[in-house]
């Protein structure tokens, strides 16, 4: 469990997942993060990597559910990207940097890093650090993978980092020593965990202990409710919204 100062601003903060999406809006667009400002939210976002290793706020492997064109996001250039609309709108895929001038500190961010099996999460890490470098905003950064809590541990220390987990099928730590093994490795500053798997003995234990627990995908008027009483924040869309 994490040992140094985690930021107040952490747990005082409901944090829109993927920005303040829906309605005509894209999921991770700089429209969705301006909407999220104007009504007083943090944002959650995404990040993968694009293929000359630059850091692009979408949350998909490949880019066909959300512009409609074909290929893996990791094989076209950033340049290529930022040429890419979403369906039905003029907002176009953002860079970070983009994306950080845009929010310019006025809320704080959680920057999910994503990551797979085989994937060389590390030099994520490395660009999404170089942009945060002269950022001065609140934000932290995020992943699934275990690798990433560990790699701002050591690189960049003054960047508070936390561990995502789920326990479905679609999730890396199902069994509970996967999830002891992750977050023994990652040594996160938080949880950041499904609400589907709250409450459990385990994760209520944690917090007791003061480890943060924040929680997602918050998105119907019962998933709001139990967040409230398991959670110290929420990551919430949709009807999960207060």
């Amino acid at each position: 469990m994490a040992k140094r100062p985690i930021p107040e601003w952490l747990t005082q903060w409901e944090y829109a997942h993927r920005g303040l999406h829906g309605n005509g809006v894209p999921e991770n667009s700089l429209q969705g993060a301006r909407l999220a400002i104007e009504a007083g939210m943090g944002i959650e976002c995404d990040i993968q990597r694009s293929r000359d290793d630059h850091p692009m706020v979408f949350h998909d492997w490949d880019v066909t559910r959300l512009t409609g064109y074909v290929g893996d996001t990791e094989q076209i250039l950033a340049e290529e990207l930022g040429t890419f609309a979403y369906l039905d709108s003029d907002e176009c895929i953002a860079t970070l940097s983009q994306f950080l001038e845009t929010v310019s500190g006025q809320v704080p961010l959680l920057i999910e890093i994503k990551s797979r099996r085989g994937y060389e999460v590390e030099k994520s890490c490395e660009i999404v650090a170089k942009a945060l470098s002269g950022y001065s905003g609140d934000h932290a950064v995020m992943s699934f993978d275990p690798r990433v809590a560990r790699w701002f541990r050591h690189n960049s220390p003054q960047t508070c980092a936390g561990l995502v987990m789920r326990e479905d099928a679609h999730g890396y730590t199902q069994k509970a020593w996967q999830r002891r093994v992750a977050l023994w490795l990652a040594k996160p500053d938080f949880l950041a965990y499904h609400i589907a798997a709250l409450p459990n003995r385990w994760v209520t234990g944690l917090r007791a202990k003061g480890l943060p627990i924040l929680t997602w995908t918050v998105n119907s008027l019962e998933t709001r409710q139990r967040a409230l009483l398991h959670a110290d924040a929420l990551i919430a869309e949709g009807q999960g919204l207060a």
